[in-house]
């Protein structure tokens, strides 16, 4: 198998998932109160063991951060689970997600305590997890964050100041916090911690926000934290947040594939059957070239998710160019979904501009994942960086 040919038990998975989410997912989903963590949904993606596939990972290679193999799914079908669960229902996709956002940190990093104490209950769907790195002042630098860790006589820290914009909070029961332990070091001075929701001095705020799924801002007033609570290496704590986020970064395209697809599944449907000027809206060139280039630019963006997810199986975390593979599959991901999905609501017209039609459900949802995880112009960063970091360490021809 390549990354660009799925297996048959793959396809089927896919169309089982599907099926899966509109039947099971989405009904749980509708009662849902927007912009609040839908727990019931949250348990039942752990009751039918969807939650599961976060925290399994294999990689064939043998380079740094490689695993035993066995019984592990990899990116490639965390990917295409998030696919599948965006096509039939965003806000199941989007809680799955988060879930393993949050608790990636304590999977790949945290102590057997900690994983002892907290995965367990994230994989049953009865905890909620977030993932707390940015802030007012410091969204897509993340090494510029200025929520300060100070030491005290106990010998752990007080965490004290801000984070905004954070997926799930004020609500989840535990946060991947990243603070900076050494003033002035830039990224080598932050550190992960594993702070409990119910820890004394950390308070939440809902933000009413585009998005329907929750965001919120946390306040750390002197919030303290041991040794235990650390996840990783003190002072190493943005290596945590940037293996976690190439590790999620080509599932966002998947996320944003999946509703892509939805978007130009819908438009092919609606272009078919609606009636104008003498025939159907198909009939127009300017129609079918407009649903052409929808569909050329879904499956590119397709391919370049399947391709950066199967790198991340073969050469683990660490692996060469996994961080521009990431990145590329975010970026054309993302802007190629906002593009099908707003063509997609231009052909249709105003019906898809309706409270509850699927494609003003989409156009809410398809803004975000073109800032959050790193903002389209800081993918770019990313992908300039390691183009001219590899130029420059080719040998002269």
């Amino acid at each position: 198998m390549t990354a660009f040919s799925l297996n048959p038990e793959q396809t089927a998975r896919c169309a089982e998932l599907r099926t899966l989410a509109a039947e099971r997912l989405r009904p749980l989903a509708e009662k849902g109160e927007p912009g609040h963590v839908n727990r019931p949904l949250v348990a039942a993606l752990g009751e039918l063991g969807l939650l599961d596939a976060l925290f399994e990972e294999r990689f064939e290679g043998g380079g740094a951060g490689a695993s035993p193999p066995g019984g592990a799914s990899g990116a490639l079908d965390l990917c295409l689970t998030r696919e599948s669960l965006a096509y039939a229902c965003t806000e199941a996709e989007t809680a799955f997600a988060l879930q393993g956002l949050g608790a990636h940190p304590v999977h790949a990093h945290g102590s057997p305590e900690q994983r002892e104490r907290w995965l367990p209950p994230v994989r049953a769907g009865h905890a909620v997890a977030a993932f707390a790195l940015s802030e007012p002042g410091a969204g897509s630098d993340a090494a510029a964050l200025s929520l300060a860790a100070e030491p005290d006589a106990s010998g752990g820290w007080r965490l004290t100041g801000e984070k905004c914009w954070i997926s799930n909070a004020p609500e989840a029961d535990f946060y991947s916090v990243f603070a900076r332990t050494s003033p002035g070091a830039g990224a080598r001075g932050v550190t992960a911690f594993l702070v409990p929701a119910d820890r004394a001095g950390l308070t939440g705020t809902p933000l009413d926000m585009l998005s329907p799924h929750p965001i919120g801002a946390l306040a750390f007033d002197g919030v303290r934290v041991g040794t235990e609570d650390v996840l990783g290496e003190v002072d190493r704590g943005f290596r945590v947040a940037m293996t976690t986020l190439n590790r999620f970064r080509p599932s966002v395209g998947a996320f944003a594939v999946g509703m892509a697809q939805s978007a130009l599944d819908a438009t092919l449907a609606h272009t078919a059957e609606r009636t104008a000027f003498g025939g159907t809206l198909k009939d127009l060139q300017s129609v079918g070239h407009q649903v052409a280039e929808m569909a050329t630019r879904t499956e590119a963006a397709r391919l370049m998710v399947y391709a950066a997810a199967a790198a991340y199986d073969s050469e683990g975390p660490q692996g060469p160019g996994i961080a521009r593979r990431a990145a590329m599959a975010k970026l054309i991901a993302t802007e190629t979904a906002q593009y099908v999905v707003d063509a997609a609501v231009q052909l249709h017209g105003a019906r898809a501009l309706r409270r509850g039609h699927l494609l003003e459900h989409l156009y809410r949802e398809v803004r975000a994942p073109r800032i959050y995880e790193g903002a389209s112009e800081v993918q770019r960063t990313i992908i300039a960086k390691e183009l001219y970091a590899a130029h420059e360490e080719e040998p002269p021809a």
